[in-house]
């Protein structure tokens, strides 16, 4: 049997139709060719979240009405490219399943009998992770637009609850995956309907903001893989609502409201969002772990500024409760960023909280004291 050599070459061979996102970060549509270049060493993963590369596999194989839904968390070497062993040891597995015949293009009626087999390699696999319901949720709204298929059933009361069409007290009866679906295809929204749900988000409870929030980090305002975006100044004036109620919400010591409304904005492009994080760390009593940790996963983009970066690993290294090597690590495996987090680490005075922390970082992984080097 001719090996398989990589799952984009799976995909080619059984000439299905594939949907691939990211799911490490931001819910972003994947080539094909860039899976390609990232499993034959040619380039890293250019969205890495804890060591891993993650994604979804929406394929639907001829003859199969369903799409098959794989989520793979592909192990990372230092250099945010792919250790193959746990991907090839998978290709080997799902090779002696379905056999070489289901692997030609053109057998829909090998792969239709084997469909069932395809979807049950995900049972005890090690590279198989479960998202949590709102990345599911919101994946399941966006992979529904992508392959040409109707919104949820639950998209209209979701839709009209966030229009102001429902009190504020009926958020029970509305779906976690209407809201998904109604934000990932706020576009289709009239004016009317969009400035009312962004009025709304003004005076939501917390648990539906949050939920809302949930839902906005895998569709930041402004983003540009946005599947259906609203106009740039009703998108401009959603991630100004957000940063209100975030704002709001640190005045009142809610952390967690805080942290929602921080996730869901920071990967937004726009100014205002930058700004927003200057201003968080700009004040010592701000720079919480959880607040590091949300600018850390979702804000990473807004960090490769020369001012911005070593403020931020400053605070860091200052942070009793945030693991300093963890998250300097996972920043330094995005590839934009990985040259200027390197170099921000060696310039930083080795006297410096930056440099202490540094210091005991490289001492956990040789196992012993690292003495600061003195720079003449």
């Amino acid at each position: 049997m001719t090996p398989l050599s990589s799952l984009s070459n799976f995909f080619q061979r059984t000439g299905a139709d594939v949907h691939l996102y990211h799911l490490g970060r931001i819910l972003s549509p994947l080539s094909l060719e860039e899976l390609e270049a990232f499993e034959t060493q040619q380039q890293p993963w250019s969205q890495p979240f804890k060591g891993q590369a993650r994604l979804a596999c929406v394929f639907r194989p001829a003859g199969i009405d369903d799409p098959l839904v794989w989520f793979l968390a592909l192990p990372l070497d230092e250099e945010g490219r792919l250790s193959p062993p746990q991907r090839d040891a998978f290709l080997e597995r799902l090779l002696t399943t379905l056999g070489q015949t289901a692997l030609s293009v053109g057998r829909s009626d090998l792969l239709q009998a084997e469909a069932g087999k395809i979807d049950n390699l995900m049972q005890d696999n090690p590279l198989a992770f479960t998202p949590d319901d709102s990345l599911r949720a919101m994946l399941h709204a966006r992979a529904s637009i992508d392959c040409d298929r109707p919104a949820s059933q639950y998209y209209e009361q979701a839709e009209r609850y966030l229009a102001a069409q429902l009190p504020l007290d009926d958020w029970p009866s509305v779906g976690l995956q209407g809201i998904a679906d109604g934000l990932t295809r706020r576009g289709e929204f009239t004016n009317e309907l969009a400035e009312a749900m962004i009025e709304r988000i003004g005076y939501l409870p917390d648990t539906p903001l949050r939920a809302l929030a949930l839902c906005l980090e895998q569709a930041p305002p402004a983003h540009p893989q946005l599947a259906s975006p609203l106009t740039d100044s009703l998108e401009a004036e959603l991630l100004d609502s957000l940063i209100r109620r975030g704002r709001t919400a640190r005045e009142l010591g809610d952390l967690e409201t805080l942290c929602a409304c921080l996730r869901a904005a920071a990967a937004s492009p726009l100014p205002a969002a930058a700004e927003w994080l200057d201003m968080l760390l700009a004040d010592e009593s701000a720079a919480s772990v959880d607040v590091l940790v949300a600018i850390a996963a979702r804000g990473y983009a807004h960090l490769e500024d020369a001012e911005r970066l070593p403020t931020f690993l400053v605070r860091l290294a200052n942070c009793p409760q945030a693991s300093f090597q963890a998250l300097a690590r996972d920043l330094a495996l995005i590839p934009r960023l990985r040259l200027p987090v390197l170099m921000t680490l060696r310039n930083a005075e080795p006297d410096s909280a930056l440099g202490l922390a540094l210091g005991l970082a490289l001492a956990s992984l040789t196992g012993r004291t690292v003495a600061p080097t003195q720079r003449h």
